[in-house]
């Protein structure tokens, strides 16, 4: 998992660095667990751009991740470790002992031929899932449940882990990879390790176009702008916001920096022990 740079024969990939996929073991997806993505280039249903700077991107299909792993004490084999264009980690193609496949986010440890297993009483292997009342405080856990039976919401991405805390009743401590430290009920479900691809964060993109194939579409400082686009255009020169300083804020007024948007009567306020920022 490490970071590969090119020769750089043009401008483009004079800053450009990708993965080395060493650990990638299978170059095609199970057709079986595929399925169409359409794109929605940032519009909700009556087609109004309701999340800006998207469309485009090069085309994609879904594989379907078993965040659920809700096939207890059955045992699986990994078959393939694989990229997958929906994500930052690695995914891995498991065969359980009944001959069903699916796919799983790889822990960094996980190589092809271990056996893995979901259940209350199983070992403290990377790739094991168990109830993070079972897990020993200290260790690290991934693809975490919020609600027992849903499937993991909670740190999924490269590189990602949290560290059970302590066990509270029925309630677990998790610090998470912000910082934040909170509450989940300790039968929710979390998979042991930390998640694979960890050397995503240092990869450089070196030309703008990369970003177009992911879906990335450009944006423009509102500094740039002229007063009627933008809270923060126009004035002589470079000024902040039309000639006198003033907050940050998006098109629409809204304050860009320090402004707290959570609601204070948010139900899962009282799960929070530590906030992120401190």
């Amino acid at each position: 998992m490490a970071i590969r740079t090119l020769k750089p024969i043009t401008p483009g990939t004079r800053f450009y660095s990708v993965s080395d996929f060493a650990e990638i073991t299978a170059t095609k997806p199970e057709k079986s667990l595929l399925e169409p993505l359409k794109k929605s280039g940032g519009r909700n249903n009556t087609g109004r751009v309701t999340s800006r700077h998207r469309g485009g991107g090069h085309k994609r299909q879904y594989r379907k991740i078993d965040f659920k792993r809700d096939k207890k004490d059955i045992t699986a084999t990994v078959l393939t470790i694989e990229y997958d264009p929906n994500r930052t980690c690695r995914i891995a193609l498991v065969e359980y002992a009944d001959g069903e496949k699916r796919y799983i986010i790889a822990p960094e440890k996980l190589k092809v031929g271990q056996t893995i297993v979901s259940g209350e009483n199983v070992d403290y292997k990377d790739g094991n899932a168990m109830p993070l009342r079972k897990v020993p405080v200290g260790m690290f856990v991934h693809n975490i449940e919020m609600k027992p039976g849903k499937g993991g919401q909670m740190v999924r991405s490269a590189g990602a882990s949290a560290q059970l805390v302590g066990i509270d009743g029925n309630k677990a401590q998790l610090k998470l990879p912000s910082g934040e430290i909170r509450m989940v009920p300790a039968d929710c479900l979390a998979t042991l390790g930390v998640v694979s691809n960890g050397s995503h964060e240092n990869i450089l993109y070196g030309k703008a176009g990369r970003k177009r194939w992911l879906g990335i579409r450009p944006q423009t400082r509102g500094m740039a702008m002229n007063p009627i686009d933008h809270p923060n255009g126009g004035g002589e020169g470079r000024s902040k916001s039309g000639g006198g300083r003033q907050h940050l804020r998006s098109p629409w007024g809204q304050l860009a920096k320090g402004l707290k948007t959570r609601k204070k009567k948010k139900a899962s306020n009282d799960l929070i022990i530590r906030r992120r920022n401190g």
